[in-house]
């Protein structure tokens, strides 16, 4: 089988990269700095359905996406989860998040509609990432 993204992640999200096992996608919003990591693993809809290998590598991929998001956009938290229930397909959402926000200190699902980002502030975001990322062990290629 050969992986491929679910529609409703490629309709929401911009791929960045690639890490050794995930794809590294940001969600078109706005609102949060809202990042995804999905594991190129064909027909995986939990991360215990992963191999013991690649679930160590996803877990060492989503702790160097913590880090970065937090070096690059300095929230007060970051919320990590892997839902699922809309999207079968394993994802894994990376969400920084502030007291300002619109949801807080809620989950930010049902809160509003993505707010499409510009151009020139998708670039500007996915660019404090990538900085971000300079000097660390794990990284994604872009």
């Amino acid at each position: 089988m050969i992986f491929k993204l679910h529609p409703q992640l490629a309709k929401d999200g911009i791929v960045i990269g690639n890490f050794e096992v995930s794809k590294l996608l940001m969600i078109n919003d706005a609102a949060y700095p809202w990042f995804v990591l999905v594991p190129r693993v064909p027909n995986i809809k939990d991360a215990y359905q992963l191999s013991e290998a690649d679930h160590q590598q996803v877990t060492l991929e989503s702790r160097a996406l913590c880090l970065a998001l937090m070096r690059a956009f300095d929230g007060e938290k970051m919320n990590v989860a892997a839902l699922g229930n809309m999207v079968p397909q394993l994802h894994i959402h990376h969400i920084v998040r502030y007291a300002h926000d619109p949801a807080w200190p809620g989950p930010i699902w049902g809160v509003q509609e993505l707010s499409p980002m510009r151009d020139t502030d998708i670039a500007a975001r996915i660019s404090t990432l990538k900085m971000a990322f300079k000097g660390m062990s794990i990284t994604p290629e872009y």
